[in-house]
């Protein structure tokens, strides 16, 4: 089994490095910080963990071809790998629309992008000249880095639709599918087989980590809170099939999303939070989560990735998720 942790970049640089020590200690394998627009950086975040860590393995979840150049992402994982020992994962994907659109950036031909992506980078980190003229990336044969880079980095790419998650299989090193509620990976795993038996070539295994979002805490209240408030932030952002398997339409999150980013009401976004919504992830403590992961777990699934909000207490929360990751190893 392999386990990882999961951050949004919305923390002090400083919490990010005691939560990384933290998880080293407790047995966690990878250490992924996001990268969401206006919130802070994550390269510089994942450098200092980087050279406060020895073992665990650090990734950018997730950079995206529309606001960072793929050729900048090459740059970025060579340098990165050279920093951390070979420790780095680059997570790649669309990115959300919604976002994206806060900066007037229109999310054209979003798989092309991805799929033209991966194929730029991977060819960049072997030392070769990249000449591309695809639907998304036109570069001629002046492509190609100025130093040698340790290895080719790992790619992950994060994926929500059928498509994104089927171009995973085919072409990734792994995949972060985001299982909102978990028991979505019984939706999501068939895509992404079908992608892998387009590979052209023979990967050992691909790296599905199935990502959950966790809130965990004794005070099963705060945690409640914590996962709604995660909830009312990111449930307007997300792919129709999860939406379907939770049971709710893309309109709902609506009145939510006017309310935290028109209203500025916090308050009022949390409370339109229900319970149905609230399966997006796993309140509670560490029997909560084993009760919700163990049918994944026994239908293959031998990476759990635990993600935002984790709890009031993200360290407590790192802590008690020592026992689901001792049960299941």
């Amino acid at each position: 089994m392999k386990f990882s942790l999961r951050l949004n970049n919305d923390l002090l640089p400083s919490q990010y490095v005691t939560l990384a020590q933290a998880a080293e200690d407790a047995g966690f394998d990878q250490f992924w910080v996001s990268n969401d627009l206006f919130l802070r950086s994550d390269i510089p975040i994942l450098t200092q963990v980087a050279l406060r860590t020895e073992r665990i393995h650090v990734g950018t979840g997730i950079l995206n071809p529309y606001t960072i150049h793929p050729a900048e992402m090459a740059m970025l994982a060579a340098t990165m790998d050279e920093i951390s020992g070979n420790r780095f994962l680059l997570g790649i994907a669309a990115g959300a629309g919604d976002f994206l659109n806060w900066v007037g950036i229109e999310q054209e031909r979003p798989l092309a992008a991805v799929r033209e992506t991966i194929l730029a980078v991977r060819g960049l980190l072997r030392g070769e000249r990249v000449a591309l003229d695809g639907k998304f990336l036109r570069w001629n044969d002046e492509a190609y880095l100025r130093f040698a880079p340790p290895r080719v980095t790992p790619i992950y790419v994060g994926a929500m639709g059928p498509k994104m998650l089927a171009l995973s299989g085919e072409l990734a090193d792994g995949v972060l599918p985001l299982l909102f509620p978990p028991e979505h990976y019984f939706g999501v795993r068939p895509h992404i087989d079908a992608g892998i038996a387009q590979r052209a070539d023979a990967l050992d295994r691909l790296d599905l980590a199935a990502c959950i979002w966790v809130s965990l805490s004794e005070d099963k209240a705060a945690a409640r809170r914590v996962l709604a408030q995660k909830v009312a932030y990111y449930g307007h952002a997300l792919g129709e099939l999860i939406y379907r398997q939770l049971g709710v339409e893309r309109e709902e999150f609506r009145p939510i999303e006017h309310a935290l980013q028109v209203e500025r009401n916090e308050e009022k976004a949390i409370a339109l939070i229900d319970d149905r919504m609230l399966r997006i992830g796993v309140v509670g403590g560490p029997e909560d989560v084993i009760a919700r992961l163990e049918p994944l777990v026994t239908a293959g699934v031998d990476h759990l990735s635990f993600g935002p909000p984790l709890g009031p207490d993200p360290v407590a929360a790192v802590n008690l998720l020592k026992g689901v990751i001792s049960y299941f190893r």
